[in-house]
């Protein structure tokens, strides 16, 4: 192509700029060939003409097509020159944020300073096993280049990472490494990946220090190599380190630093341990004080340090010897800060003896004192003659002091890295290893001196190494491709390496002249001048005398010869490391014991010193040595040469880091910076090298499908895409040599594709241009259309608007007429009505008052009849109450009257014997009664009656002594005396009444006052009582309430919540509910069996005479039982809490039983003491008199009355509250975690326990008034019976006759005499009623201590975990009934030998039955035998298969051998689904029948067992791991479904309930076949994943489902011949279906649960969605509209396929949310404000950072669309900030989902199953 082809207008270039390095600009007219200047217009607006040297034929750089700006791969670029490299690189890092870019082998990182979410694990899993270039540029993608070329090439890999200070080198090393430690862990466990990355952070506070350009900048080279054994795994590693800069411990520049570890120990220094270093704060130090500022942002040197310590630790540094290192890092901060004093002369000078820092000095490295303090001001001077001791200047004496810390500390540097390499060293063989080169790229400043051009030089091995391999690569693609091969001149830069390293060289001649005595820096730089001043490499400055220059590949750098020859020497004196070695502690000596003249390779940095075998103590005199040792830059170019074999003996992979900026902000770009290091780094010479060959090269596949629209019709026609292509090129690029032709791709000269592009964008611009015209035209038309049937229309609907208009006017006229005839009319008739109204009006007023007056005469008329009326029935009413009065006076003399007489008759009445008689006839009955009903013993009364005669005999005796002692005493004294005597005694009877009288009103008073209190009391008890029943119904109304309207809410509330619990712990959550369910269902039948025998032994009946006293409340049996009982339950479910008070229900049931049979027993001593209280209540009225008065007995009538009120009123109260916690206990149990549950299930406690303590107190307050009552009730019986028999002498009305003394004395002894009798009958049932008592009191405490060890026993229950408390209840109850089982086993033996002797019968009467039919059988002929066998087989047929098979126990091993270990699923294809989980059921449920639970153990053992080995053995086999998925939830299912659990037998049918397993209960092993099921489940997925996964990023992404969409865009990375494998590995979405189909079909044909099914095909559908995510994230090349067409298509032909396979409602849709929100976010439109809040309110699935990822890598694929703009992501990142996702940028492919295993019985029965003979199960008997 001409010139005038290339620059013509609307074309753009790239113009150099002093500010930006390069500015882009347009050609606003066409060049010609002879043109002086270009007319350009720049992005600004401005125009200005570039002048073109025509000599030189030197026009600007063309700039790309926006289309290619932001490849992956600078090579891809159609223009390979600096400013495309440079604008790519730009783009991609402030547009996109992008910090790696490929330029060939070279990874290009530039470092953001700034923490990126592109290092976590799943970052590494997704790079792992993917070729480079699929994916986007990043370090893991290089590390696992190396990784794969290691393991398919077995040859030693190397990545090169290089970079100035700053740039990020340490960081990429250190991901490279972490990369090799996650994709290749060790085998073993020793951890060694853990080691290598331990390592880091001890390197970099030992080697690492704050520059201007870099806080944590490398002061040295480092090569780790990571060794692999043959599988790969890491085995150990290795460490060589190169050139520290030793000058740094003794210097530093202003805002630098020393390295980290000084400033780590001074922050750490206040630690107990570190008190003996005495160290202080780092500013008190002179070496770590010269650079001013000691801290760095952000930084904490104290937790760094612990860092280290834990990474010494780790890689096995004892703690004694971090200990000495650290004593080592201070004793070099002492010596800094050494005062030395200087002597008057100025040549020598002397320290302190006092000087504490050389004390500790001294005591850290354990040396001397008076050694080192002589040593440091003097040195030794041997010659031939004599040894001379010299002391030092003050100058000297201070460089002597800074090399001697210089020396230490790299000796130091040297023993850690050592140590580190024997931490890392292994024993076992290294098959390949991988190393990670670290080292300094090149540098220069404004000052260079030794250090720098050590630096400078190593670079320049690497480059030279770098261009050749890069050389060689080129020249193998081309190879490969079979293109003709034409040299490339590249830059060679051997003569600069000569110059440096060849002989007399600049090396050279620097050790030379170090060798000179007085060699100086000027007399070498003399030399230099006059040897290399020809050399074109070499160049001396013209204002210095002391500098050179040296023209390296990548810059000239000015060095100043000032230091070189010192640095290169770097002596230390022979007399301080003497004292050294003598250290008495072991790790200092060993620093410098073991020096050598030669420098090992490992440590190329080892400071070599003179030999010296005196120690200091006792110097000697020794000739000096003649031998000099070996010089820096000597070692330096060894370590170098050793370093360029291992790399050119490995296979290279470059790193190069870019710093962007020197103020370390994050993502800004100095152009001037970058381009200064893609000048020394390399990269563009590699686009030199690229550009000189073929660059750009396609796949004839993808050259056909992006420029197809260059062909014509007839071409495309063709089916050889390669010859396609060759003749379109032919006619579109004319010259020859602009392409060739490869055997797989197509290669093109630099700027072929950008013509290709150019004129695909003319041919669509054309073909836009005319489907624009023709839209337009369309549109025009359509538009004139519309105008035209507008102006009809308004023209219509006008001419329609006069027209009415007219009408309208007409109608309004006539209306008008027509309102004025109306409105007259109306006004006239308006003033006819008011007149008339009037006139009525006035009628009606005069009308009204005649007929008021009228009214008013009527009324006073009817008032005055009233009057009259009343005033008579008044007069007629008092004269007949006048009458009235008088009689009734009359009638109340003459009653009164009558009264008289009637109370004189009851008094003479009252008087008579006959009376008495009758009282007394009536006493003895009730008496008799009374005895009858106390003990019903006869014997007793008939002993009563005999005491009572010979009392009465004996009482008689006494009457008649007492009558004969009366006569005796009359005769011997007067009637005088007796009269006066009998008189005393009726006087001292008389006062003892009063007295009782006045007792008896204390007394009454007491008891009305008592009497009173408890009528208030019981009024407040009903009151409680009323109270608490409106409580109860409120309660009731509240729960009725709520669960018709909060109840609903709650539950659906809670569905959700534990809808998301059962996503997150599903498998574990139904593990224990199944657990759970087995526990309460065997809790239930033990707790039946523990009532039953509660029942069986009762309690222990109370005697039927028992009396009641103390117990005679209403609440006899609630205190000991009940009520605590109820106490109890309340306390258990309080302490453990709400939250499980459904779980603990059962304890309230069993409470609740308790208190029933207490109940019942409380009864039965109720009525029984209410017997003994009657038989009391009887004995009592016999001893009462006929005087006693009735208001005591009304008084305990009525108290006894209330308190059976009361107690009805509390058992009501009671049972309701116990019917209303029932109800709650079941409502909790069908929803324990209702909120408004629980709170009324709080107050209901709370209720119940306020009801039980208002019992307790009402029970006592009762008992209390009971005693006080029945003691009252006593003492008036007492006082009453005196005061009746005083009476009897008194009242009557004959008393004042009178009466015979001896009469009146025999009478009151009698009296006595009875009232004697009487109490001791009554002390005698009260004397029973006590023993009675005692003993049901034991009783209680017996029944105490019962309940007291069952509630110790809850206790201990509620203590443990839930799920162990059932289990805890069942297990106490069954040793409780282990005694009573013994006797039933008793029985159980003794029948087992009834039934053995039986069986031996039997077995004899068999063996006669078989013996008669053996010889029947002998008898007949062959034909009758066979007709016999026919007849024998058909009852066989006859009979009932019982679903069981038998075999032997020695046959079990080729049971599960033939069944499980040998069987192939295609075996059994043809017969039932899952038929060996049927026989493995069958077999099990034979070992239940006959109760051998050894037999089930083994089977099942063997079976589980059996199935993991064949699994093992067949781990990448869907099939068989499908079919034993299968066979084990089968298995399962008949476990469950033949338990015997009502739960699992609701679909049962009886034959299947007959099959039901008898005797054991398999849970637990269901429990294993659960396990097991779901690590079968896991390793299916893990072998569909693995065949699915390769397959999906090629079928969901690459692959065009949809024919000429995609339009794919220039590929963005040339991808390497070596990361390709030989084959195609494209696949089809129709692949990734079929293999689905056929999982599909594998796990239908086998029988697998459907539920399972969706839960496989739901995980693999999130594995695919996971995947291709992460591949859209991490691939810019895919992120186009039109890869979100095809993914949308891709997406919806997978949905059909799962509504073909009836799968839509397993979930899988949902879980590719993520991907489809993902494709129609490339597809939205991406400019607005309102764009962005569509794709935020659209894109709920995507993470915040997952969205603007795929905006920073979206592609337009042709040059019409637009990129998205750096302002639309800063608006989306804005509208998505208050989200709070997860950080994580992928998904975790690896996930899976719990999976369930429902319940799924089977319709077979067991006895239809069919053993088909290719099984070999011969052996198995049907019975």
């Amino acid at each position: 192509m001409s010139v005038s082809e290339l620059y013509t207008k609307y074309t753009r270039v790239w113009i150099p700029d002093p500010d930006e390095v390069w500015q882009s600009a347009e050609i606003i007219k066409d060049y010609k060939e002879g043109d002086k200047s270009l007319h350009l217009k720049f992005e600004d607006d401005t125009i200005s003409e570039y002048p073109v040297d025509l000599k030189a034929n030197q026009l600007p750089f063309l700039r790309n097509p926006d289309i290619l700006v932001g490849e992956n791969d600078l090579t891809a670029l159609s223009y390979l020159h600096e400013p495309a490299v440079l604008h790519n690189l730009k783009v991609r890092f402030l547009e996109s944020n992008h910090i790696y870019t490929y330029c060939g082998i070279v990874l290009v990182a530039i470092n953001p300073y700034e923490q990126l979410p592109i290092y976590e694990q799943d970052v590494i899993y997704a790079y792992s096993g993917q070729n480079m270039g699929d994916m986007d540029p990043h370090i893991f993608a290089v590390a696992e280049e190396a990784y794969k070329q290691m393991a398919r090439d077995e040859k030693n890999q190397s990545i090169i990472v290089s970079g100035e200070s700053g740039a990020g080198k340490t960081v990429s090393a250190k991901y490279a490494m972490r990369f090799f430690a996650s994709v290749g862990g060790s085998a073993s466990e020793t951890n060694i990946e853990e080691k290598v990355l331990a390592s880091s952070p001890i390197m970099e506070a030992i080697g690492n220090a704050k520059t201007t350009r870099n806080d944590n900048s490398s002061r040295f080279g480092k090569y780790i190599q990571i060794g692999f054994d043959k599988r790969y795994h890491i085995i150990g590693a290795n460490m060589r380190t190169y050139l520290l800069e030793k000058s740094r411990v003794v210097f530093q520049a202003e805002d630098e630093r020393n390295y980290h570890i000084f400033y780590q120990l001074c922050a750490s220094a206040s630690l107990p341990e570190f008190k003996d270093l005495a160290l202080t704060c780092a500013e008190d130090f002179f070496y770590t004080s010269l650079g001013g500022d000691t801290t760095i942002d952000g930084v904490n040197d104290a937790d760094d340090f612990e860092k280290t310590r834990h990474a010494f630790t780790l890689l096995g540094v004892k703690e004694s010897h971090q200990m000495n290192i650290f004593k080592i890092i201070a004793s070099i901060l002492h010596l800094g800060n050494l005062e030395i004093h200087a002597e008057r002369d100025g040549e020598s000078c002397s320290i302190s003896k006092q000087d504490k820092h050389l004390n500790n000095f001294c005591r850290l490295l354990g040396v001397e004192h008076s050694q080192m303090e002589h040593w440091l001001c003097h040195r030794k001077l041997v010659t031939t003659v004599e040894t001379y001791i010299k002391p030092m200047s003050m100058q000297q004496v201070m460089n002597a002091k800074n090399a001697l810390a210089k020396h230490i500390y790299a000796q130091l540097f040297n023993w850690i890295v050592e140590h580190i390499n024997k931490a890392l060293h292994t024993t076992i063989k290294q098959h390949s290893f991988i190393g990670v080169l670290d080292i300094y790229g090149f540098e220069t400043f404004e000052v260079n001196s030794f250090e720098q051009f050590c630096i400078n030089y190593a670079n320049e091995k690497l480059q030279q190494q770098f261009n050749s391999h890069v050389f060689k690569l080129e020249q193998e693609e081309y190879m490969k491709e079979e293109i003709p091969w034409t040299l490339i001149d590249f830059y060679d830069n051997q003569p600069c390496i000569d110059l440096i390293e060849a002989k007399l060289g600049i090396l050279d001649l620097l050790d030379e002249e170090c060798k000179v005595p007085k060699g100086t820096d000027e007399n070498w730089a003399q030399k230099l001048y006059d040897r290399h001043s020809s050399s074109q490499h070499f160049q001396k400055p013209r204002m210095s005398n002391t500098s050179f220059i040296v023209v390296h590949f990548a810059d000239k750098v000015e060095y100043q010869c000032d230091g070189f020859l010192e640095k290169n020497r770097d002596t230390v004196y022979e007399e301080q490391i003497n004292i050294l070695k003598a250290s008495k502690y072991q790790i200092v000596a060993d620093l410098f014991q073991d020096e050598k003249d030669s420098v090992p390779a490992p440590s190329a940095l080892k400071e070599a010193s003179f030999k010296i075998s005196v120690r200091p103590a006792k110097p000697s005199v020794k000739p000096a040595n003649k031998e000099h040792k070996k010089t820096v830059g000597h070692q330096f170019r060894n370590s170098l040469r050793l370093l360029m074999e291992t790399l050119n003996a490995t296979t290279p992979h470059y790193v190069r880091c870019i710093k962007p900026n020197d103020e370390k902000l994050p993502f800004k770009f100095d152009p001037k910076r970058a381009v200064q290091q893609l000048r020394a780094c390399g990269v563009l010479e590699t686009i030199r090298i690229s550009a000189a060959g073929y660059p750009s090269r396609w796949s004839y596949h993808d050259f056909f499908n992006r420029y197809r629209v260059l062909m014509k019709k007839r071409e495309i026609s063709k089916n050889d895409k390669k010859l396609i292509c060759k003749t379109l090129l032919e006619n579109l690029i004319k010259d020859p040599d602009k392409f060739q032709f490869g055997r797989t791709k197509i290669f093109f000269r630099a700027g072929q594709v950008a013509y290709l592009e150019k004129l695909r964008a003319d041919k669509f611009r054309a073909a836009t241009i005319m489907i624009q015209k023709m839209v337009r035209g369309w549109l025009q038309r359509v538009k004139y259309r519309r105008m035209r049937e507008a102006a009809i229309t308004i023209q219509r609907y006008t001419r329609g608007h006069l027209a009415r208009r007219l009408a309208d006017h007409l109608r309004k006229t006539r209306a008008a007429i027509i309102f004025q005839k109306q409105y007259r009319m109306l006004r006239i008739f308006h003033a006819f009505q008011k007149i008339r109204k009037a006139t009525i009006t006035i009628q009606a007023f005069t009308r009204g008052m005649f007929v008021r007056k009228i009214y008013h005469k009527i009324l006073l008329e009817h008032k005055a009849t009233i009057i009259q009326k009343h005033a008579r029935a008044w007069l007629a009413r008092k004269q007949f109450l006048r009458f009235r009065c008088a009689a009734v006076v009359i009638q109340c003399y003459f009653r009164r009257m009558k009264a008289r007489q009637e109370l004189k008759a009851l008094k003479i009445e009252a008087r008579s014997a006959e009376h008495l008689k009758r009282l007394n006839i009536g006493m003895e009955n009730k008496v008799v009664q009374l005895q009858r009903k106390i003990d019903d013993q006869k014997k007793e009364y008939k002993h009563l009656n005999e005491q009572l005669s010979t009392l009465t005999s004996a009482y008689a005796t006494d009457v008649e002594k007492l009558k004969k002692e009366l006569e005796q005493y009359r005769q011997n004294q007067g009637d005088d005396n007796q009269l006066v005597n009998l008189q005393e005694e009726i006087k001292s009877l008389r006062l003892e009444l009063g007295k009782a009288h006045s007792e008896r009103k204390v007394i009454e008073d007491t008891h009305d006052k008592e009497k009173d209190l408890l009528r208030k009391r019981v009024s407040d008890l009903e009151d409680e009582n009323a109270l608490l029943k409106q409580e109860k119904e409120d309660l009731n109304n509240r729960i009725l309430c709520q669960s018709e309207d909060e109840f609903a809410q709650n539950t659906v509330k809670e569905n959700l919540l534990l809808k998301k619990e059962l996503e997150e712990e599903r498998s574990r959550y139904q593990n224990l509910v199944k657990e759970c369910s087995r526990l309460e269902q065997r809790y239930d039948n033990l707790r039946d069996e523990m009532t039953i025998t509660k029942q069986t032994p009762g309690h222990r009946r109370n005697p039927s005479n028992q009396s009641s006293l103390e117990s005679d409340s209403n609440y006899p049996s609630i205190s000991t039982s009940e009520i605590g009982d109820t106490e109890d339950a309340i306390q258990q479910v309080e302490d453990v809490g709400l939250d499980k008070a459904a779980m603990d229900m059962t304890l309230f049931l069993k409470l609740q039983k308790r208190v029933r049979e207490l109940e019942q027993e409380r009864k039965k001593l109720q009525t029984q003491l209410e017997k003994k209280e009657k038989e009391s209540k009887k004995s009592q009225a016999i001893e009462m008199k006929n005087e006693m008065d009735s208001d005591p007995d009304t008084d305990l009538a009525y108290n006894s009355l209330k308190r059976q009120e009361l107690e009805s009123e509390n058992k009501k109260l009671k049972n309701e509250l116990n019917e209303l916690r029932k109800a709650i206990v079941d409502r909790a149990t069908q929803n324990n975690s209702s909120d408004d549950l629980q709170d009324s299930y709080i107050l209901l406690l709370n209720q119940l326990k306020s009801a039980n303590e208002e019992l307790e107190v009402r029970k006592e307050e009762v008992l209390i008034l009971r005693t006080q009552i029945i003691k009252s009730a006593q003492q008036k019986e007492t006082g009453k019976n005196m005061e009746s028999n005083i009476n009897t002498y008194t009242s009557w009305p004959n008393s004042d006759k009178h009466v015979d003394p001896e009469d009146a004395i025999e009478a009151y002894h009698g009296v006595c005499q009875t009232n004697r009798l009487l109490e001791a009958q009554l002390q005698d049932q009260r004397r029973e009623h006590e023993e009675e008592v005692e003993t049901l009191k034991t009783q209680m405490e017996a029944l105490r201590e019962e309940m007291e060890k069952q509630q110790h026993a809850f206790f201990q229950t509620l203590q443990l975990s839930p799920e162990t408390q059932v289990e805890f209840g069942i297990q106490q109850e069954i040793t409780r009934l282990t005694n009573e089982n013994l006797d039933l086993k008793e029985i159980l033996e003794k029948l087992e030998k009834n039934e053995k002797k039986l069986k031996k019968q039997l077995k004899i009467y068999m063996k006669k039955v078989q013996a008669f039919d053996a010889t029947q059988a002998t008898a007949q002929t062959e034909r009758r035998r066979q007709e016999l066998t026919r007849q024998a087989t058909v009852p066989r047929k006859e009979k009932d298969f019982q679903g069981m098979l038998e075999y032997y126990k020695e046959d079990e091993p080729l049971l599960i051998r033939n069944l499980i270990t040998d069987l192939k699923p295609q075996t059994v294809s043809a017969t039932v689904p899952c038929l060996p989980a049927y026989i493995l059921y069958m077999c099990i449920r034979h070992a239940d029948y006959i109760n051998d639970d050894l037999k089930v153990h083994s089977l099942l053992t063997s079976t589980i067992n059996g199935i993991k080995k064949v699994l093992k053995k067949h781990n990448d086999d869907f099939q068989m791991t499908s079919f034993w998925l299968a066979n084990t939830c089968r298995l399962l299912h008949c476990l469950k479904q033949y338990s015997g659990d009502t739960g699992f037998m609701t679909k049962n049918t009886a034959k299947q309930n007959d099959h039901c397993l008898k005797n054991f209960d398999l849970t637990e092993y269901r429990q294993v076949l659960s396990d097991l099921s779901i690590q079968i489940y896991q390793q299916l997925f893990k072998i569909a994943e693995g065949m699915l996964q390769p397959m999906t990023v090629s079928a969901m992404l690459e692959n065009e489902s949809i024919q000429s969409l995609s339009g794919m865009k220039p590929m963005g990375y040339r991808k390497r011949s070596s990361s390709m494998v030989d084959g195609d590995n494209s696949y089809s979405l129709d692949a990734v279906i079929r293999q689905m189909n056929t999982f599909h079909s594998v796990m239908c044909d086998q029988g697998l649960d459907p539920e399972i099914i969706q839960q496989v095909c739901k995980q693999l559908f999130y594995m695919i969605n996971a995947v291709t995510l992460n591949n859209l994230l991490l691939r810019k090349d895919v992120c186009s509209w039109s890869t979100g067409m095809q993914l949308r298509y891709n997406i919806s032909q997978l949905e059909e396929w799962l509504r073909g396979k009836n799968l839509q409602q397993s979930g899988a849709v949902e879980t590719m949310e993520p991907l489809i929100q993902a494709a129609q976010l490339l597809q939205l439109k991406k400019k607005t404000s309102e764009d962005a809040e569509a794709i935020c309110s659209l894109c709920t699935s995507l993470t915040t950072q997952q969205i603007v990822k795929i905006l920073n890598l979206y592609t337009p694929v042709n040059e019409f669309e637009e990129r998205v703009t750096v302002t639309f992501i800063r608006n989306i990142q804005a509208h998505l900030q208050e989200r709070n996702d997860s950080p994580q940028l992928l998904l975790d492919y690896k996930y899976m989902f719990p999976v369930l295993f429902p319940f799924n019985p089977s319709s077979l029965t067991m006895d239809s199953i069919h053993i088909p003979a290719s099984l070999n199960l011969e052996f198995l008997h049907e019975v």
